[in-house]
């Protein structure tokens, strides 16, 4: 079942590895060049979600560019994929500004004293870049504080009460980003927000950019709203309109193939992996979620539940409890599916643990490896 899901021979893999499945990926890019086609709107990937560069020269002939939460992330764009690169940081450090102004096309900033700070290195740059204020509409429908930037204190964006009725010279647009892993109805409620708190601005301003969070790639997405709510904005206003999708761009389009190294017993069965939540999907024990394992249920559900643990120390480095059919043995393998997006940008070696190969499964079915880590890659770091 799970070599007919992947179409390979998981059994020849190295393990633990992540997969990016290339049929997978132009499946959604698809789909998102669709929304810019429709609407004449931008998208953008947002290399926090998903950084993997080998696929930009295939994620550029579909997508207007990239979007960096740092310095880092904008050269990755600006040197691998191309297109537009735009940059929101809650705070620029003033050595990096030098840089940032020199690669991106739009700076977002997360106040007006940011702003403030930093206008006039943009004028003297000679560069037509789009400068912007993150707003916080205060309003979400994401109950993870974690994760929600209009929690109570949060330090992400202007509140309305905090800009002036003039924005200053030079700003050409707005940013909002108060959504996760969520569909077209809750931007269409946050964009009614917005526009009732802040269309006071938009005769100010040329352009909106609606943030990420948008799982437009998901197949309950409702794609017929979206389009109606981004030209809303632009039959209404003029304004052009940017997206920054991270998770959309590669849902679904990765896996992490792991094996079984020990089977052990202490009230109920459990099974170490070679694949740690702790280093290889940290969202498991951050988020936190429960990733879906082809050929596997809910505990209980099939005949053999195991709690699934990695091989690091952490006590905590579980992730989850699952079933199977047939008991499970040392060397089996396991295939964890959406594994593209947050693992391999967030992945680390605590404990010495290595990281997983990366490898990209053609269209032609040719599995490529991109990617193997070793011990140097440990000791660098430190």
């Amino acid at each position: 079942m799970l070599e007919n899901k992947l179409d390979m021979d998981i059994s020849s893999l190295p393990t633990p590895c992540y997969i990016v499945d290339e049929r997978l990926l132009r499946k959604n890019l698809d789909i998102l060049r669709g929304v810019q086609q429709r609407t004449g709107c931008k998208i953008l990937l947002a290399q926090k979600a998903f950084s993997m560069y080998s696929t930009y020269p295939i994620i550029r002939e579909y997508l207007a560019g990239t979007t960096a939460s740092g310095l880092y992330e904008a050269r990755l764009g600006f040197e691998e994929m191309g297109g537009e690169v735009h940059i929101f940081n809650p705070a620029y450090r003033q050595d990096e500004f030098s840089d940032i102004v020199r690669i991106c096309d739009h700076i977002i900033f997360n106040s007006i004293n940011q702003f403030n700070k930093f206008h006039s290195a943009i004028k003297a740059s000679g560069r037509n870049i789009g400068a912007g204020i993150r707003i916080n509409p205060e309003y979400s429908e994401f109950d993870k504080d974690i994760y929600n930037p209009c929690a109570p204190f949060s330090r992400l964006g202007t509140t309305l009460d905090k800009l002036p009725k003039q924005l200053p010279e030079g700003v050409s647009g707005l940013h909002f980003h108060t959504m996760c892993e969520q569909g077209a109805d809750v931007l269409a409620r946050t964009v009614r927000v917005v526009e009732e708190k802040f269309g006071d601005y938009f005769g100010q301003i040329k352009w909106l950019n609606f943030g990420g969070g948008h799982h437009i790639t998901r197949e309950d997405y409702d794609i017929e709203l979206l389009i109606d709510t981004i030209q809303h904005i632009q039959n209404k206003y003029g304004l052009e309109v940017y997206l920054e999708p991270g998770e959309a761009v590669a849902l679904n389009a990765g896996f992490l193939v792991s094996e079984v190294l020990d089977i052990a017993e202490n009230g109920m069965n459990i099974a170490i992996l070679d694949a740690s939540a702790a280093c290889h999907m940290p969202d498991v024990l951050e988020m936190p979620y429960r990733p879906h394992i082809f050929g596997s249920g809910k505990a209980g559900e099939k005949a053999f539940t195991y709690r699934l643990g990695g091989p690091t120390c952490l006590a905590g480095d579980i992730i989850g409890d699952y079933s199977f059919d047939k008991p499970l043995e040392v060397g089996d393998r396991l295939v964890f599916g959406d594994m593209a997006i947050y693992s391999m940008v967030k992945n680390n070696t605590f404990n010495g643990i290595a990281l997983p190969s990366i490898l990209f499964r053609t269209k032609d079915g040719e599995n490529k490896v991109i990617r193997r880590f070793g011990y140097d890659d440990f000791k660098s770091r430190l």
